[in-house]
């Protein structure tokens, strides 16, 4: 037997082994897990401190670029635009220089 007609058999026998043998076994969280439970908490607004806003936009003139509103609406989401990245040649924005 080859290698491929091995991995081919192999991958079948473990999509048997992880597939469930009936519609019964498969627990689903809830009887309507595609829709949010009425009384669950939401966040209503993510307000940024100053200081937040001077962290990312390190690096950045005034005028800022329309662009860059979207941290106006970025909650408290990850966001690798306010931290700092590769360092030397590509450190454009001067993250990681002594200060």
């Amino acid at each position: 037997m080859n290698v491929i007609a091995r991995g081919l058999l192999a991958s079948a026998a473990m999509f048997f082994a992880l597939t469930p043998a009936s519609a019964e076994e498969i627990f689903v969280s809830g009887l309507r897990p595609f829709e949010r439970p009425a009384g669950a908490p939401r966040v209503v607004d993510e307000p940024h401190p100053r200081a937040w806003y001077v962290t990312a936009l390190t690096g950045l003139e005034p005028p800022y670029p329309r662009s860059l509103f979207f941290l106006d609406a970025q909650g408290a989401w990850y966001t690798p635009f306010n931290l700092p990245g590769m360092p030397g040649y590509y450190d454009i924005r001067g993250w990681h220089k002594s200060k």
